[in-house]
């Protein structure tokens, strides 16, 4: 028979020997509690019962001490599941908050005043450029277009002797046969006939305008919104409220802020190399829906204002998107994801691998070459989907332990598992496996 089995054999005997001698005992102190009661010793009795109460349950503490000697061994050390650092190639995006406003915007107002006698288009519907709108009274309008018209022809009809009379009147100057005065007033009247012709044609134009104002017409193709007069209000030229606003839809304006502290990042990243142009794709732009959902067409990235607004500290990108199904309003809220560059060496480590300290400081928990735990504040620069992009810190090769560390304390010895990165998200989540395994 082996030392291990002796061993056993050995200890189960004196369990049971012990719990014998423990129901020996809980009958020996009924009996005896039981004669004094019938003694009449009653504070004797309580007293005594109770010591008897005390004494098994030492019995059992000793029996307890067999039980739990069978137990597993203490002191050994706490497993915990690493990821090892490794460099990556990560495009660096930004997602920044804006509203989308129209491609065009243009208020109709009234240029002449009068009755409006006719609304020519629906509320809400799609209007093209030089599509009559409002109608107003033209009967004013007409009526100045035709007196204006009558006195260009009276002028008109006056010019001809005019000018006979002075022409006539230079070849007899030539020969003295008229004074110079006569031929300086006729040369004179000639040119204010003249005069009165411009002017009588600028009236009529005048009056033709005007005429055609009282046909409110589209300036710009696009929808339409609603009318704020209607048949019978009276229009006033140039007034302040505009009848109704149309606005192009199609491609429309993404405006979103920057901080002026972001630009900075961004131009101290690109001048010490962390960061890399993206080439023809940098100036791509993706939405992101106010409900979450992806815009499934590309933007382009079309100026940044130049002027820092003092009360935000920040300046606006504006970005052109198309917009065919009209599914982008003005004034609707989107995320815009715009690609800043490529980090070429990036290291990323699994959010539940970084901690904060009491002050906020960025913490990774981390196994040394000796498989004991210590401690490393980190610079965390933005979360990339489910891990953070670390700055400083951690350089390639350290493991980072993302379970257990709960653990685990500075200095302590731990059993090292790898962890499933690639899991994490999908069914088997948190599955460990060896680092054997990770590294085929």
């Amino acid at each position: 028979m082996s030392i291990s089995a002796l061993t056993i054999r050995n200890r189960d005997k004196k369990q049971e020997n012990c719990w014998r001698r423990l129901r020996n005992s809980k009958f020996e102190i009924r009996n005896w509690v039981a004669g004094i009661a019938g003694a009449g010793q009653y504070k004797n009795c309580l007293m005594m019962a109770a010591l008897g109460v005390l004494l098994a349950g030492l019995a059992l503490t000793g029996c307890g001490k067999f039980r739990k000697a069978g137990g597993p061994p203490q002191g050994a050390a706490p497993e915990v599941a690493v990821v090892t650092v490794q460099t990556e190639r990560v495009s660096i995006t930004a997602e920044l908050a804006g509203r989308v406003s129209a491609f065009l915007i243009a208020e109709v107002r009234p240029q002449v005043s009068g009755i409006i006698q006719k609304r020519l288009f629906e509320e809400g519907g799609d209007v093209k450029e030089g599509d009559l709108l409002y109608q107003i009274d033209p009967a004013f309008y007409a009526a100045a277009y035709a007196g204006a018209k009558a006195t260009l022809a009276k002028v008109e009809a006056n010019l001809p002797p005019v000018r006979l009379k002075a022409e006539r009147y230079k070849e007899l100057v030539a020969v003295k046969a008229v004074s110079q005065q006569n031929y300086d007033d006729v040369e004179a009247a000639l040119k204010q006939s003249e005069a009165e012709l411009g002017i009588a044609k600028a009236a009529m134009e005048t009056a033709r305008i005007n005429l055609a104002y009282t046909g409110i017409t589209a300036p710009i193709s696009g929808r339409i919104g609603k009318s704020s007069v209607t048949i019978g209000a009276l229009a006033t030229a140039h007034q302040a409220v505009p009848f109704t606003t149309i606005q192009q839809l199609d491609p429309v304006y993404v405006d979103v802020p920057q901080s002026s502290a972001n630009l900075l990042r961004l131009k101290n990243n690109m001048a010490s190399g962390n960061l890399k142009r993206g080439g023809e794709y940098q100036a791509k732009v993706r939405l992101i829906l106010e409900d979450g959902t992806p815009y499934p067409l590309e933007g382009t990235l079309k100026f940044s204002d130049v002027t820092i607004d003092p009360s935000t500290s920040s300046f606006i990108l504006r970005m052109i998107f198309p917009n065919p199904d009209h599914t982008l309003l003005p004034g609707m809220y989107i995320r815009a994801v715009i690609e800043e560059g490529l980090n070429e060496n990036a290291l990323l480590v699994p959010q539940q691998g970084i901690s904060r300290d009491q002050k906020g400081n960025a913490i990774a928990t981390l196994v040394n070459g000796s498989d004991k735990v210590e401690q490393r504040t980190v610079k965390v620069d933005r979360a990339i989907g489910n891990k953070w992009l670390v700055s400083d810190g951690l350089k390639p090769g350290d493991r980072v332990i993302v379970e257990g560390v709960q653990k685990v304390r500075p200095g302590a010895s731990v059993k090292v598992v790898a962890f499933d990165v690639g899991q994490k998200d999908g069914p088997g989540a948190g599955k460990k496996t060896s680092p054997d395994a990770e590294s085929k």
